[in-house]
């Protein structure tokens, strides 16, 4: 099965073509983006109108992009997937409209699907496959740190479509916190990149930001440790570098060990981590040493999978109408800025 799908959840424009076999493997065949982040940094954060027309400008030449990469015609492919939510409103319109046009005047399906869910199974398109297999083909459970701009989750995914939540952010997300903490060292729009180069000079020991506590064991909570980057700048003293890799390196613990104890407490033989901080390499290797230590796999989506992207969405739409789910409402779909996983 040959998926197209269409990303405009907030300032990144992607199109992408995936295949779907009967297992549930995935293969990307094409894909295009567009990343709007230059025209929002000198406002320090996405404007929901401009996010909006560029999108509207840019999907057709993506698409198009997207499908000469493999040689399809939109004729070729089974299906039309867009994001319906989480996002901003005037974002998501851009796509679903777009695509419910294309599904519509190719008499194909339109499959509505959750951004959430997207990086939540976007590491099933890593490609050595190994995490694939055991939850495709032997059914084994994983457990899933969910690190996006305004999600901080742990969960349990079952199976496609069952996922069940173990912990999530009280305040702030990480993503949220490396903004804000970007923003007051002077970084541009978006910080998580900038503040990992930066703390790539400094030293990751230099302060000691605190560790805060939770309500749930496997909750978090990240509005503290931006307040303390305040309090630390309004100090002086301390090189922005040591700052951002003290930032960097607390923030890596917390997850580390938000996401140990949940592997002590599901007994997950696999753990991934997906989302745009996935990216961050120190986080990486901190979650990996956990899972190392633990016995379990671990598995991060390839770079180019951690931001926002079509591939992944593609690939959740084709696992969820193999599986019979639900398809969002079909062309009826409304959008919903705020969804749930």
């Amino acid at each position: 099965m040959k998926i197209l799908a269409l990303e405009t959840s907030a300032d990144d424009t992607a199109a992408a073509v995936v295949a779907v076999d009967a297992r549930g493997f995935g293969r990307i065949l094409g894909q295009a983006l567009y990343t709007q982040a230059a025209e929002h940094q000198k406002y320090g954060g996405i404007v929901p109108e401009l996010a909006s027309r560029a999108h509207q400008a840019h999907l057709p030449a993506l698409t198009t992009r997207a499908l000469q990469q493999v040689n399809l015609t939109l004729a070729e492919v089974d299906a039309i997937a867009a994001t319906t939510g989480p996002g901003l409103t005037t974002a998501l319109a851009m796509g679903a409209s777009f695509g419910k046009t294309l599904a519509l005047s190719l008499s194909k399906p339109f499959l509505a699907t959750n951004h959430i869910e997207g990086h939540a199974l976007s590491p099933l398109l890593a490609k050595d496959h190994a995490l694939a297999e055991a939850f495709l083909l032997r059914h084994e459970p994983y457990l899933l740190l969910l690190v996006t701009g305004g999600h901080t989750q742990l969960l349990l995914v079952r199976q496609v479509g069952d996922y069940q939540l173990l912990g999530t952010t009280a305040d702030d997300a990480v993503g949220e916190c490396f903004d804000k903490a970007g923003a007051l060292l002077q970084l541009p729009h978006p910080a998580g990149p900038k503040i990992e180069s930066l703390a790539a000079q400094g030293n990751p020991h230099a302060l000691h930001f605190p560790h805060p506590r939770t309500a749930g064991p496997l909750d978090f909570s990240f509005s503290g440790l931006k307040t303390a980057v305040r309090q630390a700048i309004e100090r002086g003293g301390h090189p922005p570098a040591d700052i951002a890799a003290s930032l960097q390196h607390t923030a890596a613990q917390l997850l580390a060990e938000k996401l140990r104890l949940a592997l002590q407490q599901t007994q997950a033989k696999h753990a991934v981590v997906a989302g745009g901080v996935a990216a961050n390499q120190t986080i990486r290797t901190a979650l990996q040493q956990v899972c190392v230590a633990a016995g379990a796999s671990f598995t991060a989506p390839p770079l180019a999978l951690c931001t926002d992207n079509a591939a992944m969405i593609a690939y959740t739409a084709g696992l969820r109408h193999q599986a019979g789910l639900p398809d969002g409402g079909g062309l009826a779909a409304p959008l919903h800025p705020r969804w749930p996983l």
